[in-house]
């Protein structure tokens, strides 16, 4: 289970470190692809491959879902963690996501998303969602 936030410096190779509490959820392999939002989504192997069945069974007739499939998979790289707990975001997905300098990573719960420091203050300073209006809309949800 991913939970937190956590800010790190994005080196000149585009490496990001992992933070240590997720790294061991990583070990048997990870994916990292385009967030639905302008971040990037990076899943535990055993949390990818039923996604990748559910997305891969979506009909190739409607446009949406061959929308949605190369969202998925074409910018998808599968990665390991290297000895120091980083990945290396190559740079279509660094430039997809905005991040330069500075990424903030985030436990949600399955996955971690990583934003550019920029984004993840515009997406939570300017968010006008009242939480309790949202609780309310997804309660039947939930």
């Amino acid at each position: 289970m991913f939970l937190g936030r956590f800010a790190f410096a994005v080196d000149a190779k585009g490496r990001l470190a992992i933070p240590s509490r997720f790294r061991s959820d990583l070990a048997n392999g990870l994916v990292l692809t385009r967030g639905v939002d302008p971040c990037l989504a990076l899943y535990p192997m055993e949390a990818w491959i039923p996604l990748a069945q559910r997305v891969d069974a979506l009909s190739i007739a409607d446009p949406d879902s061959r929308a949605f499939r190369r969202l998925v998979f074409a910018e998808a790289t599968d990665l390991d963690l290297d000895g120091q707990g980083r990945i290396l975001v190559p740079a279509a997905l660094r430039d997809y996501a905005g991040i330069e300098r500075e990424a903030v990573v985030t436990g949600v719960h399955s996955f971690i998303e990583i934003w550019s420091a920029e984004r993840w203050d515009q997406q939570v300073g300017s968010s006008s969602i009242d939480p309790s209006e949202l609780a309310r809309r997804l309660s039947t949800l939930i």
